[in-house]
């Protein structure tokens, strides 16, 4: 395992999770049962399945398309969907 990019990895979701529409999402959600490991382990599931996913999308689509332009069209989508977020379409 490389140790190096296992760190680079948690610490940029780490961050870029804080305070966010799912972390949201979970506080309220808690907020409003008894069962907080059962959000816990539902919320850590589907952050562990929708992560599994970004790696398969990643691995097949850095065989076609070079690292550089993947770069580019992920900075262009996060730059559409904060557009779309300011203006209230998301």
């Amino acid at each position: 395992m490389d140790w190096k990019i296992f760190g680079t990895a948690f610490i940029t979701l780490f961050l870029a999770e804080l305070g966010d529409k799912t972390q949201l999402a979970v506080i309220t959600m808690t907020s409003s049962t008894e069962s907080k490991v059962s959000v816990f382990l539902g919320a850590a599931t589907a952050l562990v399945a929708v992560t599994l996913l970004g790696v398969l999308l990643g691995g097949v689509l850095s065989q076609y398309i070079p690292t550089e332009w993947l770069q580019r069209i992920v900075a262009v989508a996060f730059i559409v969907i904060g557009v779309l977020m300011l203006a209230g379409k998301l």
